[in-house]
Formats: structure tokens, C-alpha cells, sequence
């Protein structure tokens, strides 16, 4: 999804920072890879320490994630040649997340996605949010989750895995409650990374929390995602007016664009999408079990993404924003399309949206929402 911050991505700062994802091999190929947890320092935000965790499972997968922003900088696994590269977007250093990319690998919260205006009503009480993407509320603000130092607890007993959390005050960007939220990333041995949602709250209050990992399953951004093959289990989606906002109405993708049901590649049809993709897709599940909702292939590396969710809703972004400003640390430019998001959620503007499912989080309720993003290799 778009970043307004996108236009600052030139400065010196991004330039200067080294990027893990898609081309850092010999870092990689010579890392420890015994099972579990390690923690090291990276760097200040805030005036708090930030560390850096690493997981590790049986198989050698590592992923690699910030208590700035909850973002995972890396998830390093090998592809048919067995050669090991990060399927997503990330920076080796934090420097290169404090010059605000457009939400590479992180935690988004109060509200994934857009609220339109900034403004929503609960019962008679209207709140207003930043207006950080135009004229609408963006990924929870100014500074929403992803921007700012979550507290961290590790558990490896069988699994890595970590647990993040952070207090969300009355008030903060306009959202009403005290916010208790804990994400809880683990890495199973079948090549799972898990994220486990929960809050609480002590007065009534919206939220939608996901992810905003950038997806390559080349492992190299010199190749473009428009030859990954697509498939989102969605009969309809939500269409949008010309700033991203759902008009409400809820349409088949049958014989259009969006249409992904069968999987297809991605840059089959996406010239008939205006600016490309960044929309909502309505899953068919018609529960909250987790379900196998869509799965992401790739034949140069063979490596196939699968993604399950207990969300009725997947926001399929194709990198449209990305604009060639950030280089990969051996000078490669990550240019549109260079990556995408398949980002887990409940519905944009939903607090607007009295037809849409309802995000409100009441005192004395439990929100929890669980995502797996599964990796595989066909050989």
C-alpha cells in the first residue's frame, strides 16, 4: 500500500544504508544456522535500545525481525538451486527504517490500511485522525506502530519464537483507549512464520492489525513480480474511488482484472488496473478459522508462498509506488513492482462502512487474529 513518505526516500540516508532482501548473499550464506533465538543491538530509536532477533528453525530458514516497528528485515531460505536469499524487503541496518520507507516489513497499527478523511464516529463520538495520505488516515498515522520501540520477550522451547509488546496511550494519533497489543512471530520447522494478534482495550476503540512485508520469491529485485502466479480464494472485492477509499460496494471479480481465483499471473492483466493493484479482496471463508486464503508461486526459484489467515479480508498491493529511490546495497534500484504485499486485514474504512465487518474493540473484549506465511520449494 502506499507510503506518503515515498517522495523522501532520495536522501542521503536510504542511499547510505545497505539493503538485506534480494541480493546480500555472502552474508547470508555464512550464517550461523543452529535452531532457535539469538538477540543483538540495532542501534537507538527514541531514545530506547533497539535489538535485533533472529530465528532460526531445523531447516536452516532464518528470519530476522526489528523491535523497532516489529518489521522483519529478512526471511532467508534457499530456492531449487539451493541457493539462499530473503523473499522480502528489508535493511541490514535501522538507519535505513528511520528514513521512513514505505512500511517495508512492519507492524501496522491502530489501523492497517485507510480511513477515510481521517474521521469515524462510535456512537455519538467523533474522532479525528491524522490525514497522512492525502486526505484520508493511512496505516495508523503519522507514527503508527511501525514507527515506534516494541518491549520483547523470546520463548525456544520447541519453536523460536517472539513476542513483542506495546501500549498504545488515550489519545495517541487521535485513536480513544489505552491499547494493550501483543504479536507474537514464530518460526515453525514447516517453514511457517507465524503472527499472533491480541489486544485490549479500556475504552471503545477500532483496530486492524497486519504486516507489511514486501514480497520477491526471486530473491533478486532486478526481477520484477509481474511473472509470479497469483491466487486469492476471493469471489468479490471491494472497489475504491480515486484515492484508494472502498465505495462501499461490494463486486465480483469475474470478468475483470481482479479476478484471481484460478491464479494468474500478476502482469497478465494489470494494465487494465488503474496505478496497478492495491485493493481489498472479500475471502470466501465465511468464518474466522484459519483458512488457506491465497499462495504466490515463482518458477525461477521455484518457491511458493502460501498465505492462511483467520481475516475476512487480504489487501493485495503490487509495489506500484516504488519508484527506484532505494538501491539494494550492491546498487540495484528497487524499482515498481520490484515486490508486493499481501497484507491479512479487515476491510479499509471499515469504521465508515456500517455493511462492512466491524473493527470495534470494546472493553472487556479480546481482539486475536492469527496469520501463517508458508515457504516452499518445488525442486
Amino acid at each position: 500500500m502506499k507510503g506518503i513518505t515515498l517522495p523522501v526516500l532520495g536522501i542521503a540516508a536510504i542511499f547510505a544504508t545497505s539493503i538485506s532482501s534480494c541480493n546480500n548473499q555472502k552474508s547470508d550464506d555464512t550464517m550461523e544456522t543452529k535452531k532457535g533465538i539469538t538477540k543483538a543491538s540495532f542501534g537507538q530509536a527514541d531514545g530506547k535500545e533497539v535489538f535485533l532477533y533472529t530465528l532460526t528453525n531445523a531447516k536452516g530458514t532464518q528470519v530476522k525481525i526489528s523491535t523497532y516497528g516489529g518489521v522483519v528485515t529478512s526471511w532467508i531460505v534457499p530456492d531449487k538451486n539451493d541457493k539462499k536469499s530473503s523473499i522480502v524487503l528489508g535493511f541490514d541496518s535501522l538507519s535505513g527504517y528511520l528514513a521512513k520507507p514505505p512500511y517495508f516489513g512492519a507492524l501496522i497499527g491502530r489501523y492497517g490500511n485507510r480511513i477515510a478523511n481521517g474521521k469515524f464516529k462510535i456512537d455519538t463520538s467523533e474522532y479525528t485522525l491524522a490525514t497522512n495520505n492525502g486526505r484520508n488516515h493511512l496505516h495508523g498515522g503519522n507514527k503508527g506502530f511501525d514507527k515506534v520501540v516494541w518491549e520483547s520477550a523470546t520463548e525456544n522451547d520447541s519453536v523460536p519464537s517472539l513476542m513483542l509488546s506495546y501500549l498504545s496511550k488515550d489519545g495517541e494519533e487521535g485513536y480513544p483507549g489505552n491499547l494493550n497489543v501483543d504479536v507474537r512471530y514464530t518460526l515453525t520447522d514447516d517453514n511457517e512464520l507465524k503472527i499472533e494478534y491480541s489486544a485490549k482495550t479500556d475504552k471503545a476503540t477500532v483496530v486492524n492489525l497486519t504486516n507489511h512485508s514486501y514480497f520477491n520469491l526471486t530473491g533478486n529485485v532486478s526481477n520484477t513480480i509481474l511473472d509470479h502466479t497469483l491466487m486469492i480464494d476471493a469471489d468479490n472485492y471491494t472497489p475504491v474511488d480515486s484515492t484508494l477509499i472502498p465505495t462501499g460496494e461490494i463486486k465480483p471479480v469475474k470478468g475483470t482484472p481482479f479476478d484471481f481465483t484460478k491464479g494468474e499471473k500478476i502482469g497478465l492483466r494489470i494494465d487494465s488496473v488503474k496505478g496497478g493493484y492495491d485493493h481489498n479482496f472479500v475471502l470466501n471463508k465465511k468464518d474466522s478459522s484459519l483458512t488457506k486464503v491465497a499462495s504466490l508461486s515463482d518458477d525461477k526459484s521455484g518457491r511458493t508462498l502460501e498465505v492462511f489467515t483467520t481475516e475476512p479480508g487480504l489487501q493485495f498491493y503490487s509495489g506500484n509506488f516504488l519508484d527506484g529511490s532505494i538501491k539494494t546495497s550492491d546498487g540495484k534500484a528497487i524499482n515498481q513492482h520490484s515486490a508486493l504485499c499481501l497484507e491479512t486485514q479487515h476491510f479499509p474504512d471499515s469504521p465508515n462502512q456500517p455493511k462492512f465487518p466491524s473493527t470495534l474493540l470494546l472493553p472487556g473484549q479480546q481482539y486475536h487474529t492469527v496469520t501463517v506465511y508458508k515457504i516452499s520449494v518445488n525442486k
